[in-house]
């Protein structure tokens, strides 16, 4: 009976470390999970900065060929080409950074648990 005792003690301490130890998985998995949002959402912010000076720089280019072509046209459309690639390129980014991260579930937390669960199942029909 003393054995018994002792075998359910050590199961009620292992099952209190494990859930232990899962939760604190979960949580830097959620973390981890949380930073990657966050510079992804980061770039799509400076992607929205890079083109509204890229548009306002063509707003620019438009003014000055309205007001009869002038060799500062050429330069302006130039650096409005490239801030609108350089926008583009961030939106990408982002959106990949955003989309890595989500579901924001602790999936491998998840899969950890239910690992231990069918382990300790398959030791109790022992």
């Amino acid at each position: 009976m003393n054995d018994t005792h002792k075998l359910v003690n050590d199961l009620s301490e292992q099952v209190s470390r494990l859930v232990k130890d899962e939760l604190r998985l979960a949580r830097l998995e959620l973390t981890e999970k949380g930073k990657r949002a966050g510079f992804g959402a980061g770039l799509f912010g400076a992607a929205g900065l890079v083109a509204f000076f890229g548009g306002a720089a063509l707003v620019a280019t438009v003014i000055m060929l309205l007001a009869l072509v002038m060799p500062a046209w050429a330069a302006a459309a130039i650096v409005a080409v490239v801030l609108f690639v350089v926008a583009a390129l961030l939106g990408l980014i982002g959106k990949n950074q955003v989309k890595r991260a989500a579901p924001p579930v602790p999936s491998e937390t998840l899969a950890s648990v239910k690992a231990d669960i069918d382990m300790v199942k398959e030791r109790a029909r022992r």
